[in-house]
């Protein structure tokens, strides 16, 4: 069952908008396919060292981030809301299964729409308060979910899908 978003709030949420030149489909097959997210969700250097995905409420949405020195970041969450070619909303407050997390951080949310014959691409940041939403934004959201989104579009370009 699909609920509404809440409003953007800019006091809690961070924002990245764009419109992106490839198609819907392959946009959703390059979030949601682990052998396909491991090739761009982080910025490069950084590579995804592990991920699993289930998708459906409730199902997991890990991934194991490492540095080049070797250092690994192990993000563990789950789903929240899966409509196909139109939205994800996961979130590391709840583990697979909604078994409340220790150590929440934030709740994102990608909405897809067509536009022309590409992709109007938004990803939301939702944070629980204004410290957190800070921090989230000073450890680079901006140029993070930038510089990834322009790595996925490549890589779907590329014709890896």
């Amino acid at each position: 069952m699909t609920f509404p978003l809440a409003a953007f709030d800019p006091r809690y949420d961070l924002k990245l908008e764009r419109e992106i030149d490839v198609p819907v489909d392959l946009v959703w097959k390059a979030w949601t396919t682990p052998a396909h997210l491991r090739q761009w969700f982080v910025p490069r250097p950084w590579t995804i060292a592990d991920c699993e995905i289930d998708l459906r409420p409730g199902g997991i949405f890990r991934t194991v981030m490492r540095s080049p020195e070797g250092e690994e970041h192990d993000n563990a969450g789950c789903y929240l809301d899966v409509v196909r070619h139109e939205r994800l909303v996961f979130t590391d407050t709840l583990l697979p299964g909604f078994r409340p997390a220790p150590k929440p951080f934030f709740t994102g949310a990608l909405l897809l729409a067509p536009s022309g014959g590409g992709t109007r691409y938004t990803a939301l940041a939702i944070h629980g308060d204004a410290a957190t939403r800070d921090s989230h934004e000073k450890m680079g959201f901006h140029d993070g979910w930038g510089t990834v989104a322009t790595q996925m579009v490549d890589y779907i370009k590329s014709g890896a899908l």
